[in-house]
Order: C-alpha cells, then structure tokens, then sequence
C-alpha cells in the first residue's frame, strides 16, 4: 500500500526524521511482527476520541497529559522496547522523552504518527 509520495525509507521527501528518537512505520511493523516476548510495546498517546476514530491493533492506548500518572501500568516494558504513537509524532516524540526522563531505556516515537502508518502500511486506517 505504499504511497508514490514517500521515499524508500517510506517518509515524505520533507519530512525531517531524528535518528535515536523516531522509527519509521516500516521499521516498526517489522518489529511488531517479533513473538510476543521481544514485541515492543506501541503506546498510543493520542486522546480516547482520537483512538477510536483510527487505531493499529494491539496499541496500548495512555493520552499523553495522563502519562506521567500512570507511568505504573507499563512499569514492565522499563527494560523492553516502547514505540511512542499520534496522530503526526509531535505528542509521541514528547511522551519518548518523558519515558525516557523516567528510565525508560529503549523508547522510538512513530516518525509521521497513524497518519504515515495508514498512508504507507495499512490503508483501511481511516486518516483524520
């Protein structure tokens, strides 16, 4: 389903990835597909409403204003890989470096957000 528009890495020509911080959708769809004990854990920061409207399966879904409160529930993936999600990566890059500030040592934010994963993985994703 890839799109004309993106390059091979599957991003937009114009869009300004950061390495060490972002993953690409590709990247992370190849790592979801991992058995469940090495899976990362993708952690959806958008809101409940956002969420319903268009999510990936299996995403764990902590609105970002609500993260730092309830950094408990996903205390076990501390060790493990975290892939941060939104609607474009600005929220999700945010909640990566509040993992992080927390201990977390392995976190990535989805480069483009739901929106680049429906545009280049999974077009049945309703874009919003």
């Amino acid at each position: 389903m890839s799109d004309a528009s993106l390059d091979g890495r599957g991003l937009p020509a114009e869009y300004q990835f950061q390495p060490g911080w972002e993953i690409t959708p590709r990247d992370a769809r190849e790592l979801l597909r991992r058995p469940e004990e090495s899976r990362p854990l993708l952690l959806d920061v958008r809101r409940l409403d956002e969420f319903e409207t268009a999510r990936v399966a299996g995403a764990t879904l902590i609105p970002l204003h609500e993260l730092p409160m309830r950094l408990d529930e996903i205390e076990h993936h501390r060790d493990r890989p975290v892939i941060t999600m939104c609607h474009h990566g600005r929220r999700s890059l945010r909640a990566a470096s509040i993992l992080r500030n927390a201990g977390f040592t392995n976190v990535l934010s989805l480069a483009g957000g739901i929106d680049l994963w429906s545009m280049d993985i999974d077009g049945n994703i309703p874009r919003y």
